[in-house]
């Protein structure tokens, strides 16, 4: 199994870390309105399980932590290297993209085949023993806003295990707005020029060359 070669680039990283502040304090401000409804904690991993998409400023991202973890925990980032390969090889032959890059095709009839893809899959950086992210500081920005009540193409959505209880209006009250003036998508389209790679991928090609 060939894996994608890491493109040397300048990562924006002053940038990156102002959209993680404007998220990270989005997500404060949800969980502090969220109370009790809000049910995330440490070890609760449900969400680690399955494949989803992430752009090239996530993936960045991604690799920039487990290369500062090789330095600090050199065993902890060889596991999770170990990881990300081991899913890598198991559904590369049905992988709905190209299984070279770990670029995701584009299209309905792709976003369909992604769908139905990997769904029992756990993150290469979720621990098994712990059930910790062991890149929690690189997390991609999906798994920032996970779990507070965010809009999405369906309308309002929430974790399954949250909210129980809670009525709509509850529910809308306590909305998160995690980058309301879309700075990630002018860094990743910035990012995207100046590496040459464009397109989604998974956790487990981001980590596993």
């Amino acid at each position: 199994m060939r894996y994608p070669k890491n493109v040397a680039v300048r990562f924006p990283s002053s940038k990156d870390q102002k959209l993680i502040q404007i998220v990270d304090a989005a997500l404060a401000d949800a969980s502090r309105k969220s109370g009790e409804w809000l049910v995330c904690r440490p070890g609760c991993c449900q969400c680690c399980v399955g494949v989803f998409s992430i752009n090239q400023l996530d993936a960045a991202r991604l690799r920039r932590g487990l290369a500062h973890l090789e330095k600090t925990e050199p065993d902890r980032a060889a596991r999770l290297r170990h990881r990300a390969r081991e899913s890598v090889a198991r559904f590369a032959p049905t992988f709905p993209g190209d299984p070279v890059s770990g670029v995701l095709n584009e299209g309905g009839h792709a976003k369909q085949r992604f769908a139905d893809f990997a769904n029992d899959e756990p993150c290469p950086a979720l621990d098994p023993v712990t059930g910790n992210c062991e890149l929690y500081e690189s997390r991609p920005m999906t798994c920032r806003v996970f779990g507070p009540p965010v809009q999405s193409e369906e309308g309002l959505s929430v974790c399954e295990l949250c909210f129980h209880g809670a009525s709509e209006q509850q529910i809308a009250a306590c909305e998160m707005k995690p980058d309301p003036d879309d700075l990630e998508s002018r860094l990743l389209k910035e990012f995207e020029k100046e590496s040459g790679t464009r397109g989604n991928t998974i956790v487990a090609f981001a980590l596993a060359s």
